[in-house]
């Protein structure tokens, strides 16, 4: 009994044994890559002399190996066999992105002569790119080169084809990853990247590299950078579909005392984070401004109009220790306030009559007005738009479906409206500059697939509805692919849920690595002039921010604050970075990225019109709208106005930042000077220039007025006078008294709004 018992615990154990050696081969892979701390597979070093190298365990890997020397040496290039319809009969997909297909392309096309598994010396894709045989690329490729090792042996071996089995890249390290380098001076990259079996491989030498400023560091193919001036930069690193990079910085030379950086002012985080960077860097931030540039400059970036004269005069007696912020709060709980940033996110979601029709247009503002007036939380904002169902008249976010029918349409400006990424690459090849693949691309388009939409009975009327049924195909694979936000889960085919409640889910969460930071970027530009990663509507791997520390602290300030656009923007003014001068001194003169000064800007379009019309006192009348309405108040971005268009005011065709212009231009210069807005403004009865004349106003509180209305300052004695010889000198023009007096103030009005002080917020 007892051996039958012992037998019987021994077979036990044995499957015990056997049980958990199945499931260590199953499973330990995918933890290890999990844990990231174990290399299942021997680490592979293509750092190394070619003659020490030896193929990795399993051979050389068509997916991992052939592929990355197949871009290394340009073959798959826009230029080269990735063109869309290839070059000298051969076609490869643009940086390989479907290995299968070019694999069928190098193995089974033009009968098989592009390899030769007897003679690998004798294939075509050899002989070619070495150039034994003419080749309309030039030499590629040497035959003591480790590529050519790798397709020569990878021949030899039997032609090993890609298969869904193979280790898949999860992630590339570059090493360093930061580094402070002086001019001239070089540092080698190393790149790494981990596969989904567990194992890593150096790929530094198929790799490619580029910088984002090569005036601060240059980087050459094998991945080597040489710093060429004072400023930091990003230094990106491209392998198979895996981007990241390395920031290198060189400290301007600059004598700082650590003193300057101790009494600077720290209002909150903000100046903290920027000065920890200005200090690495050597630059000195610029003092704060005054108080009349501080209320000018506010008023216009949170509500983008003029502060009253009465309004200056009564901050700058105020003698209040926080006067700036109250001033800040007093602004976001005013009704210009609404109106200025119901028109920014009106550009951002394209609401224009041109696609859905006036009433509809109306709708979606309205519905848009009102979530800004009662500061809707981002996140809620942007949910109620995903998962907008029933009357377009009635619920004006169901509009953003009926503006964007298509499937494609809808994935693309979803992503560049909400995370400030165009995936547009992605649909038809991996996209070039950043991770996300044509897979993820229809994946998320196949959340969109099942929206329907049918007439109403009214004009404008559109009922929007989830479909229980609808697919959107992949053009290759010509199949529908699981719907899947990017880097998202997976939503069942058969999955009742609505997939656009899926997608507002993944798209809200605040542990979404990019809809947060999106928002943050572009309100962070409103106030500061320039994103933390620029452009705003950029935002990938491949452009890192500026101040990276920054925008994760902004960002997370913001999620923890429940999205509150509101409580960031006030964040953001009342910072001593956003208060400092706009004058530079001899320390930061030449930077534009860290924010150690405020940068000058130009007025937006509307703003710069409604302040025409506040200084001259003569409104400007729009076909079609009421009388007194602001630019800043259209809804529509199809309006009659010659100067709105020529300054820049976006036609809202594409989620764009740069649709909306702020270079000069000389049309620009041309309508200030002689076109018909300044000048009849200044000529309308009723206007400024009859009230003075009315009132009998003299030179000297002509002068102050203009300056206190358009500069929110006074004009020192030099300017006073300067500008009274002027204006009499324009009195003995010959004409009547009270012409040539109407002339005077008509020119002292028009240099006033033709200045750069007046047109530009500083």
């Amino acid at each position: 009994m007892k051996t039958k018992f012992a037998s019987l615990k021994l077979a036990i154990v044995l499957l015990m044994a056997v049980s958990l050696l199945c499931y260590a081969a199953r499973y330990l892979p995918q933890l290890a890559s999990a844990s990231e701390t174990s290399e299942l597979a021997p680490s592979f070093d293509t750092t190394k002399p070619v003659s020490e190298i030896t193929a990795p365990a399993g051979g050389w890997s068509f997916r991992n190996h052939v592929i990355p020397v197949l871009t290394r040496l340009g073959c798959n290039s826009g230029a080269c066999h990735g063109a869309a319809a290839g070059k000298g009969g051969l076609k490869l997909t643009l940086r390989g992105y479907d290995p299968e297909a070019d694999f069928n392309a190098l193995t089974r096309q033009s009968l098989g002569r592009r390899v030769n598994k007897v003679e690998p010396a004798q294939s075509l894709m050899l002989l070619k790119p070495t150039m034994v045989l003419g080749h309309g690329g030039g030499k590629r490729l040497s035959v003591d080169s480790l590529e050519y090792k790798v397709l020569s042996e990878w021949i030899a071996v039997g032609l090993a084809a890609p298969a869904e089995s193979d280790a898949h890249i999860t992630r590339v390290e570059v090493s360093p990853k930061a580094a402070t380098l002086s001019t001239n001076t070089e540092r080698q990259l190393r790149v790494k990247a981990f596969f989904s079996d567990g194992h890593a491989e150096d790929v530094t030498r198929w790799a490619k590299f580029s910088t984002a400023d090569p005036a601060v560091a240059v980087v050459d193919d094998d991945g080597k950078v040489k710093m060429q001036g004072s400023g930091e930069t990003a230094i990106s690193v491209w392998y198979q579909s895996q981007v990241s990079f390395a920031r290198v910085a060189n400290p301007y030379p600059n004598k700082i005392s650590p003193e300057v950086y101790a009494r600077s002012p720290r209002q909150n985080f903000i100046d903290e984070l920027i000065l920890k960077k200005l200090q690495t860097l050597n630059i000195a931030p610029s003092e704060q401004a005054t108080d009349r540039e501080f209320i000018r400059r506010a008023f216009l970036d949170a509500m983008g109009v003029l502060p009253s004269p009465q309004e200056v005069s009564s901050f700058l007696a105020d003698t209040a220790t926080n006067k700036r912020a109250k001033l800040i709060d007093a602004l976001l709980a005013r009704e210009e306030f609404t109106d200025y940033w119901t028109n920014r996110w009106a550009d951002v979601l394209l609401i224009s009559s041109e696609k859905i029709g006036s009433t509809a247009m109306w709708s979606f503002y309205n519905w848009t007005r009102d979530s800004v007036a009662a500061n809707k939380p981002w996140d809620k904002l942007v949910r109620e738009i995903i998962t907008a169902s029933g009357n377009t008249l009635e619920n004006g976010a169901a509009n953003y479906y009926v503006m964007h029918k298509e499937v494609t349409d809808l994935t693309e400006n979803a992503s560049m409206a909400f995370l400030g990424m165009s995936i547009t690459c992605a649909r038809c090849h991996n996209h070039p500059l950043e991770k996300w693949t044509q897979k993820q691309y229809f994946q998320m388009a196949n959340l969109f697939a099942r929206v329907g939409l049918k007439n109403g009975v009214r004009a404008g009327d559109v009922q929007v509805y989830s479909n229980p049924y609808g697919e959107v195909n992949h053009p290759r694979l010509n199949k529908p692919l699981p719907p899947a936000p990017l880097d998202g889960e997976v939503l069942p085919f058969d999955s009742p849920k609505d997939r656009r409640q899926h997608l507002a889910d993944w798209l809200t969460s605040p542990s979404n690595p990019y809809f947060a930071k999106a928002a943050v970027n572009r309100v962070w530009k409103n106030f500061m002039g320039r994103g933390l990663v620029e452009a705003v509507d950029d935002m990938r791997a491949t452009n890192p921010p500026s101040n990276e520390e920054l925008l994760n602290a902004l960002t997370k300030n913001f999620t923890d604050q429940g999205f509150d656009l509101k409580h960031l923007i006030r964040t953001i003014m009342n910072s001593a970075a956003y208060q400092r001068s706009s004058k530079p001194n001899d320390a930061n003169q030449q930077d534009e990225r860290f924010y150690s000064r405020y940068i000058i800007k130009r007025l937006p379009a509307e703003a710069l019109l409604d302040a025409v019309s506040q200084v001259t006192g003569v409104a400007t009348e729009f076909p079609g709208y009421p009388a007194g309405m602001r630019a800043m108040q259209l809804p529509d971005a199809r309006v009659n106005s010659y100067f709105l268009t020529i300054f820049g005011k976006p036609p809202r065709f594409a989620t764009c930042e740069c649709e909306r212009t702020a270079e000069p231009s000389v049309t620009q210069a041309l309508h200030a000077i002689n076109g018909d807005t300044i000048n009849q403004k200044l000529r309308a009865p009723g206007g400024l220039v009859d009230s003075f004349l009315k009132l009998g106003a003299t030179d000297e509180t002509i002068i102050k007025h203009l300056y206190l209305s358009a500069f929110s300052r006074q004009p020192d004695k030099e300017e006073i006078n300067r500008l009274l010889a002027l204006m009499n000198e324009s009195k003995e023009s010959g004409k009547t008294s009270t012409e040539a007096r109407r002339l005077a103030i008509e020119d002292l009005a028009w240099a006033v709004l033709t200045s750069k002080e007046f047109m530009f917020n500083h």
